[in-house]
């Protein structure tokens, strides 16, 4: 096996178990379109977005929030401390 090779391999495996934990997990079964309040590790809450993907290759989780500003937010899973999903 080349170096190259191996440092992809390895660079593949690591990127994987980064996006690990609890939120990072949950965000892995969350169906598209399910509404959610965001609590950012910062201290910041986004309310009323909905939840569009999550990429475990980037850690990166897509939310959009079309009531207030139209748009895509991209949040790394590791920054949200919790998610609380909305009452039907």
């Amino acid at each position: 096996m080349s170096s190259s090779s191996s440092s992809k391999s390895s660079s593949n495996k690591s990127s994987c178990s980064r996006c690990k934990g609890c939120v990072c997990r949950q965000l892995r079964k969350l169906q598209s379109g399910t509404e959610v309040d965001l609590f950012l590790k910062g201290g910041t809450v986004i309310e009323d977005t909905k939840f569009v993907s999550f990429n475990k290759k980037t850690c990166c989780a897509f939310f959009c929030d079309s009531e207030e500003e139209p748009g895509v937010i991209v949040v790394d899973c590791r920054e949200i401390a919790g998610f609380r999903f909305e009452a039907e």
